[in-house]
């Protein structure tokens, strides 16, 4: 099974943009199953709106970061009408909305878990072992398994990595905007990439306008983010999961520019 994991999309321009390109990127990976980190998609947060765009084009999960409250109500809205929306599972007890969904896609039932994680970031629960309470739930019902792991570091996310080896079929770090280049498969057969990068416009600092950027590093000014213009890049990676295993046979990490992405068709 082919399954696109995307990176942090960044505003409504952006996620415009993935309701023009997801179908064709989908075409051209032959895509069976799709998810998206949209904690940044209302520039902070997620709306109702954006959330069914992004869904319409193609999102099958949307997961989310340290950003899920920013717009609480909308989020709780999205959770409690059963929308294919999670957060961190390991915020503190509690918390609206669910850390982990699962979904029957042509007979597989795959789940999404999504953490958060602690270093240089807020104060949360630990990922670890919040993670394998999850995975002990749904460890006889779900034949593939993908990790958002939604941190700073990247020794973190590389140790989450390893902690799952053999446990899930992959683990995806978001966050940084910034894709790395080291997708790989772990030895016990689970799919790695520290960050996927982001959905945002390509000129730009983190899918930021430029200049308000600038401005704040050099001034301290702090004038308020908006998304930055022009053509959109779309990060993540395309996994092929053996449904039967849930072992990742390859992992192919893409970053398509709007405008240039060529199809099978």
């Amino acid at each position: 099974m082919n399954i696109l994991m995307l990176g942090d999309v960044v505003g409504e321009y952006a996620a415009a943009a993935i309701s023009q390109n997801l179908p064709k990127i989908k075409n051209k990976y032959n895509i069976d199953f799709c998810v998206i980190n949209a904690e940044n998609a209302a520039q902070n947060g997620i709306s109702p709106k954006i959330a069914r765009t992004l869904q319409k084009a193609g999102a099958d999960v949307l997961t989310m970061g340290n950003h899920t409250f920013r717009r609480a109500e909308d989020f709780i809205a999205l959770s409690d009408s059963g929308f294919p929306i999670i957060r961190p599972a390991n915020y503190p007890p509690n918390n609206p909305g669910f850390g982990y969904i699962i979904i029957e896609h042509n007979d597989v039932n795959i789940a999404v878990i999504n953490l958060i994680g602690r270093h240089l970031m807020d104060a949360y629960d630990c990922p670890y072992r919040t993670c394998d309470k999850i995975l002990e739930k749904i460890k006889a019902e779900a034949q593939i398994i993908l990790v958002d792991f939604h941190a700073e570091a990247t020794g973190e996310k590389v140790a989450m990595g390893y902690y799952l080896d053999g446990r899930v079929s992959a683990v995806a770090g978001t966050h940084t905007h910034i894709p790395t280049a080291d997708e790989h498969i772990l030895p016990n057969g689970t799919g790695y990439i520290t960050d996927l990068g982001m959905c945002g416009a390509s000129v730009s600092i983190l899918g930021s306008n430029k200049e308000i950027v600038i401005k704040r590093v050099i001034n301290r000014f702090a004038d308020k983010n908006i998304a930055g213009d022009g053509p959109v890049e779309f990060d993540g990676v395309v996994l092929d999961i053996d449904e039967y295993t849930g072992k990742c046979l390859n992992i192919t990490r893409i970053r398509e520019l709007e405008g240039s992405i060529s199809t099978n068709n």
